[in-house]
């Protein structure tokens, strides 16, 4: 028998807690996601992930040493070369990634890109440079609705988004010139991480609103994860957010998008309470990242901090006997660092069971893998050898 039955892994995305080792080759050392907003926000009022032992990890202002037998915690170091999205999150399952996706975050994209996809679209593409979502719609939302054209642009992450006036341009059509968009990023020297499809609606550049028809089309996984191997044996592997779309679908047995931090953790406390799966539950909370971290505001992160702590409490409430919860982050995005990139920190690994009684700090982990390795012990799957991580035994023997 497994010791647990359910799993749930929730990545607070960009939540870091303190410069990788080698942090300086990316121009990050110095950075600390968790702790500097804590300092920008005079302390964080977090009592659960308090009560979780989240300051063994870091000095994060408002919080205190405190004995924890309900959870082991610890940090883990990104074995991978970069500090976006899909490499953590890949990690995580167990890919090991030795070449970061391509940006165009200085530069905006190459103009035989820009031509060959207005040749095979039919629309004249406008913007090309890297740009907050809500402000580039601002700048060209009316210029785009007149001329059914497409607003392209980047960020500091591997992606190349496409805007488009959900009634002028249609869905179906962005979405189609989404698609001509990931085969002509396919080549190597233009292969970003992702395409994401940006739909908006309103009358003017006063009311503008993206829409929760956002559609990602993210590369694959270049080696089964240990999401397939769950997959092919059985279990659920339940997606919350931007899951399905990290992993182009690969290993997903079934999705639920969300339009907020608040909509993610409804449908993951929903789920606790009322799905009797067997397998893992995988939850991507982008909002401290999207909204707070690329738009360098400390203030809102620490309110966004605050915001899931509350809702962690009622998720640890309904939490069974034979469930794990594993909350964790991606890569971090120090909010008062320079630029508007993400930063290339070490991550908290935060591990509760209402089951444990032995609870405390353990040692560093030396890769995100150990995630998915764990998850895949405690089912009695083998890991893949092509696969990062080792089980976390304190997690498995308590």
């Amino acid at each position: 028998m497994e010791k647990f039955k359910r799993i749930f892994v929730i990545v607070i995305d960009s939540v870091g807690i303190g410069a990788h080792p080698d942090a300086k080759l990316f121009g990050d050392e110095g950075s600390n996601t968790f702790v500097h907003v804590s300092e920008q926000c005079n302390g964080l009022n977090i009592p659960n992930m308090n009560k979780l032992g989240i300051r063994d990890l870091a000095p994060i202002i408002g919080t205190t040493t405190v004995d924890h037998p309900y959870s082991y915690v610890a940090r883990a170091i990104e074995r991978s070369n970069g500090k976006d999205t899909m490499t953590g999150h890949w990690e995580m399952m167990g890919v090991y990634t030795t070449t970061p996706f391509r940006t165009f975050t200085d530069t905006g994209f190459p103009q035989e890109l820009i031509d060959e996809l207005e040749k095979r679209t039919g629309h004249k593409v406008i913007g090309n440079y890297a740009a907050s979502g809500t402000e580039i719609l601002k700048e060209l939302g009316e210029e785009q609705m007149r001329d059914n054209s497409l607003i392209v642009y980047t960020s500091a992450d591997s992606v190349l988004q496409i805007a488009a006036h959900e009634e002028v341009t249609g869905l179906e059509e962005l979405y189609r010139c989404c698609d001509i968009a990931r085969e002509i990023c396919m080549k190597p020297e233009w292969m970003v991480g992702r395409i994401i499809a940006r739909p908006y609606i309103g009358t003017s550049k006063e009311n503008f609103k993206r829409t929760s028809n956002r559609h990602d089309i993210a590369l694959s996984p270049n080696v089964p994860t240990a999401l397939n191997v769950l997959k092919d044996n059985g279990y659920t592997v339940s997606c919350i957010g931007k899951i399905y779309d990290i992993f182009n679908g690969s290993g997903a047995t079934k999705t639920q998008k969300t339009v907020s931090n608040k909509d993610g953790m409804e449908k993951t406390i929903h789920e606790a309470i009322n799905d009797d799966f067997e397998g893992i539950c995988y939850v991507n909370l982008v909002e401290f990242d999207s909204e707070y971290g690329h738009r360098r505001n400390p203030k809102g992160y620490g309110k966004c901090l605050e915001e899931f702590d509350e809702q962690l409490g009622q998720l640890m409430n309904v939490m069974r006997e034979d469930d794990l919860l594993i909350v964790t982050a991606d890569h971090g995005n120090d909010p008062t660092w320079q630029g508007s990139d993400h930063t290339r920190e070490i991550v908290p690994l935060l591990m509760f069971s209402p089951s444990f009684r032995h609870g405390r700090h353990i040692d560093d982990r030396n890769t995100f893998g150990d995630i998915g390795a764990t998850i895949l012990a405690n089912f009695h799957l083998e890991k893949p050898d092509n696969l990062l991580g080792t089980p976390i035994e304190e997690l498995l023997n308590d």
